[in-house]
């Protein structure tokens, strides 16, 4: 894979709107999804993506599971590292 033409936020040591965020997944999910990673760059960004992303996933009949399965699946075929 070649590397992203945007970086990725570290993990750790992030403004504190971001790091909240990142703690929050890290400890729902074990993990900060790549695109979050790269979006935090924009504080604002960032929080309109968290509640989009909440309500693409929390709402409508096609279970949570079967959504980050498509996810993770489309981001494969598409050579992205999810």
């Amino acid at each position: 894979m070649s590397e992203p033409r945007i970086s990725r936020l570290p993990l750790e040591g992030n403004e504190p709107a971001v790091q909240a965020v990142f703690d929050r997944f890290r400890k729902e999910r074990g993990n900060v999804p790549n695109m979050f990673r790269v979006v935090g760059h924009r504080e604002e960004h960032l929080a309109t993506m968290i509640r989009h992303f909440g309500t693409v996933m929390r709402r409508g009949s096609v279970a949570p599971a079967l959504k980050e399965m498509l996810s993770v699946r489309v981001s494969a075929l598409n050579g992205c590292d999810y």
